[in-house]
């Protein structure tokens, strides 16, 4: 038996060497394959045919082997079982395929489609098969070590210092010893893992826990205490480099100092730490906030610290930025508008020593644009949008009351965590259709979505296996998730479970402990752990996040790595621990860090990208295009209004009214209406109280005619606009009667509705609203007869039907739908659902967090700005309404158009050429293409 098994081991290393024939062979004969579809290339035939029965033969003898060396060397782990399923799905795809090709050519009439898409499968299976046996050979991260981001944190001069402090010491205390410990197992995990990990046990060695280590492998014990001469492991990592025992096998042996860190710790008792081993740079949670350093001439403290980062780097202050620049940049970033040429001058002409203040107070104070500018900022963080996503729930409500009551920080993600009515929608995630993976389900959500959004780390990674690009591990991440579960959850690696129950616990276990009997009890706790400010995580992200937003880099990036190296730490713990002092107040953050010097220097323009971010030096604040809203809101201002309708208007009625429109009905199946003409009616009663006023609001898409008791009231062709119609002298005691012609244009069948309002207020102080709803009745056909009289006999008529729902629930609202005064001129963009304008312009789909938009322009945007028919249409649009105010006065559309756009007055040059576009006589068309020329320019698309 014993002859048997060493024949047995042998064969199975050969399983290495043959595994690479079926490799090369399948994957060429797929890709000659390709070139011979349609009948090219017959002369292929033969060989590809070779390559195949080849190919298959060998997968067939790799999968063989590759079980015997599994089974002979004792592998094991998930990704070893995966690696041989794939494997011997290969080798079985491989030999069906070879047999069908082979089958395919003894019929009269070849036909290669079967074997064709077998063989696709076959090499499908053969790439994942390979890379699962790359993952076991080169460890699990050998592709995404090489990402950005992902290098190998190690660094040999941690170790250098530690030996240093260790070896001045006569004897080591626990602390040492603690340290010790983890600096060795950051040795195994960045040189050992790959060959003795729980996923790969070369030699039955384990060094990835205390209990693999002493346990030792297959020659036994690998650390005797005390005695690193007598151990395996010591003795492995000391052999000279070319020696078949020495330890590591791949990559760079141990450096001297760190063979003596071993060494040390062997000597010492082979101390193991509670801790868990820090791999990976980690961010201190504590926040302190740093002293602020004398500086001559300047009083904010922000100031005084980048003067001494500054001095650091051998940079001097550059000159502010002139009023026009700063209010320009003030009122983008505060309210997200451009100022008026009014403002503009007032400011300009202010002498007060403290204007740039006072205007950052007032642009702050003007709750309503502050609240609808951020309101785009939240909800891409908190993945909130307009329509539910799944059984996600919009948090919008309560997200709006929030941020125009500016609760502080701490309340905001206090009722995040530990839902109140109307932001429990954040927590819950996404209910997705059908199967998911483990960590795609609501728990796990949670857990992703806090650690990004709130905390700047990647949980996801971790929710899968323990994390490639930070500290956090597999049970960690389910320890957080089981804190929103009802249920125990039982850990998933790589969506396979493995036996072991999570415990619920935060991320950040030292800052207190998130047990409790139901999820209740835990939410409450985790709100109050996390809203600490021991939990200096929290408010660093945050600060982090609006610094980004206000200067154009973040002080750490990427924003959501929040255990990188800032460029300044001072500058961050400073600027978070004021934050935190001032009870959380967000815009007393925005405030802190607008009247510092720093925000007013001129912008810079990193040219290249490892300027911006790995060799990064702060030199002010960096040039940022107009995100989709701003360019939006910027062009409503000045053009025309881009986005008629909203997804939510905070200025509404409760009136509810929906679209409605005839039944259209064929062989008994609802379908769209087709264009043309349609008639609808509604009879209400007026009792004899003293009126004191009636109104009508309506829209129709696309044309309406309205009476009231037969007679003509008012007919409109724009379903934009929303008519407000005052009827308080026609309405009569007894029966009053509204009836609409309602116009559907197009050449094809298309949704079309009615939109309508009637409020009746009398003097007694009593109400009534009618409304579109389905009591409505209509006819396809002109009535005959008086069909607007009261007194006409609509019983035979039909009733509507509602447009507001499935298909056509996302309407929108109408701005000046609403019986409330308001003064908005235009619905602002962060108000509307998403657009196919603000997608191609960068607005992001709100079905992930995102924490940072591209701020390249791309093939997409400029292909919309250039011909796209939106676009086109709002120029045309303004430019319409732009020739019906100045007539053919040139000069005056030139000089409003820089004013507005552009906020200064335009140069001598800029005016010739755009008197000779316009000419004498302006036409619709020039005006247009001097639009156009404006709004491209960089001047109007960055924040200066």
């Amino acid at each position: 038996m014993e002859n048997i098994d060493w024949i047995l081991q042998f064969l199975g290393r050969l399983h290495p060497l043959l595994v690479h024939f079926p490799i090369g062979l399948l994957v060429v004969g797929f890709i000659l394959e390709l070139l011979t579809i349609n009948g090219r290339r017959k002369g292929l035939r033969e060989g590809i045919n070779l390559m195949v029965y080849i190919g298959a033969g060998f997968a067939l003898f790799s999968a063989l082997f590759g079980w015997f060396l599994k089974t002979q060397d004792e592998y094991s782990s998930d990704l070893v079982n995966n690696h041989q399923y794939t494997g011997i799905a290969t080798a079985v795809l491989a030999i069906i395929t070879a047999i069908i090709l082979k089958n395919s050519f003894k019929k009269s009439k070849v036909n290669l489609k079967t074997y064709r898409f077998m063989l696709f499968a076959t090499v499908v299976f053969l790439t994942i098969a390979g890379h699962l046996g790359a993952s076991l050979t080169h460890g699990e991260d050998y592709l995404t070590a090489v990402l950005p981001g992902n290098k190998n944190n190690y660094d040999n001069e941690k170790s250098k210092a530690l030996l240093s402090e260790l070896n001045a010491s006569d004897s080591l205390s626990e602390l040492q010893k603690d340290k010790l410990n983890l600096e060795v197992r950051g040795l195994f995990a960045h040189k050992c893992y790959q060959c003795h990990s729980e996923n790969k046990q070369k030699g039955g060695l384990v060094l990835e826990h205390k209990k693999g280590v002493f346990k030792g492998g297959e020659s036994g014990l690998v650390v005797v205490l005390g005695k690193p001469k007598e151990s395996e492991l010591y003795r492995r990592i000391t052999l000279p480099a070319y020696h078949k025992e020495v330890m590591p096998t791949k990559g760079k042996l141990l450096t001297s100092d760190e063979i003596e860190l071993v060494k040390l710790w062997i000597e010492t008792g082979a101390h193991w730490s509670d801790q868990a081993v820090k791999v990976f740079p980690e961010a201190e949670l504590a926040l302190v906030k740093p002293q602020i350093p004398n500086a001559e001439n300047l009083e904010h403290p922000l100031d005084k610290l980048i003067n001494n980062y500054f001095d650091k780097n051998n940079l001097d202050w550059p000159e502010l930025v002139d009023d026009r620049t700063f209010i320009r940049r003030a009122y983008m970033d505060v309210v997200g508008l451009l100022p008026e040429p009014e403002a503009i001058q007032k400011f300009k002409e202010d002498l007060s020593p403290n204007k740039r203040e006072i205007l950052i107070d007032s642009l702050l104070n003007d709750n309503k644009n502050y609240t609808q500018h951020w309101l785009s900022f939240w909800n891409d963080l908190l993945r909130n949008d307009y329509y539910s996503v799944g059984d996600k729930k919009p948090i919008t409500n309560w997200l709006f009351a929030s941020l125009m009551n500016n609760k502080s920080y701490d309340q905001v993600v206090t009722e995040l965590v530990n839902p109140v009515r109307g932001s429990e929608g954040f927590i819950q995630g996404i209910q997705w259709r059908g199967v998911v993976n483990a960590s795609q389900r609501t728990e796990m959500q949670a857990a992703q979505n806090i650690g990004q959004s709130l905390m700047g780390v990647n949980v996801k990674c971790a929710s899968c296996h323990n994390s490639f690009v930070s500290n956090l591990t597999l049970e960690q991440a389910y320890g957080f998730a089981t804190v929103f579960s009802d249920t125990i959850l039982e850990l998933n690696r790589c969506d396979k479970p493995i036996g072991k129950m999570a415990k619920a616990n935060f991320l950040y276990p030292e800052l207190g402990s998130v047990e409790g009997e139901t999820v209740k009890d835990r939410l409450l706790k985790l709100a109050e752990v996390m809203v600490q400010r021991d939990n200096g995580r929290l408010y660093r992200t945050i600060t982090n996040r609006f610094w980004d937003r206000l200067m154009g880099r973040g002080i750490v990036e990427p924003l959501d790595e929040m255990d990188n190296a800032p460029w300044d730490a001072h500058v961050l713990d400073w600027l978070s621990a004021d934050f935190v002092d001032s009870g959380s107040d967000l815009k007393h953050l925005i405030k802190r860090i607008m009247t510092s010097k720093v925000y007013q220097l001129p912008m810079v323009n990193y040219r290249k990208e490892e300027d911006l971010k790995t060799k990064y030096v702060f030199k002010g604040p960096v040039t940022r295009r107009l995100s989709a809203e701003q360019f939006s809101d910027a062009v409503s201002q000045i053009i025309a209004p881009l986005y008629p309708q909203v997804a939510f208007n905070p200025n509404g009625d409760d009136i509810n009214a929906i679209r409605i429109w005839h039944l259209e009905e064929e062989l008994g199946r609802v379908v769209l209406p087709e264009p043309g003409k349609r008639y609808f009616r509604k009879s209400f009663n007026v009792s004899k109280e003293a009126i004191k006023k009636g109104e009508i609001l309506i829209s129709v898409d696309n044309s309406y005619v309205l009476y009231l008791n037969g007679k003509k009231l008012m007919a409109n062709e724009n379903w934009k606009v929303v008519d407000k119609i005052d009827i308080t002298k026609q309405l009569k005691p007894g029966k009053n009667t509204i009836a609409i012609e309602g116009g559907n244009t197009g050449a094809i069948a298309n949704p079309a509705g009615i939109l309508f309002a009637l409020k009746l207020d009398y003097a007694s102080g009593k109400s009534i609203l009618l409304k579109s709803d389905t009591s409505w009745v209509s006819s396809r056909e002109l009535p005959e007869g008086d069909w607007v009289a009261v007194a006409y006999d609509d019983s035979s008529w039909e009733k509507v039907r509602n447009y507001s729902t499935g298909n056509f629930k996302n309407w929108g609202q109408l701005l000046d739908f609403t019986f409330k005064p308001h003064n908005e001129k235009f619905a602002r963009a962060s108000l509307v659902k998403q657009h196919p304008f603000m997608k191609a312009l960068g607005r992001p789909s709100r079905e992930i967090v995102t924490t940072s938009r591209e701020d390249q322009a791309t093939l997409l945007q400029a292909l919309e700005l250039t011909n796209g028919e939106f676009f086109y249409g709002i120029l045309e649009e303004g430019a319409q309404s732009w020739l019906k105010n100045y007539g053919d006065d040139s000069r005056a559309i030139v000089k409003n158009l820089y004013q507005k756009a552009l906020n200064r007055e335009p140069s001598n040059e800029e005016k010739t050429i755009m008197l000779n576009v316009l000419g004498k006589n302006p036409k619709q068309e020039q005006l247009q293409d001097v639009f156009w020329a404006v709004l491209m320019s960089p001047e109007f698309q960055f924040i200066n």
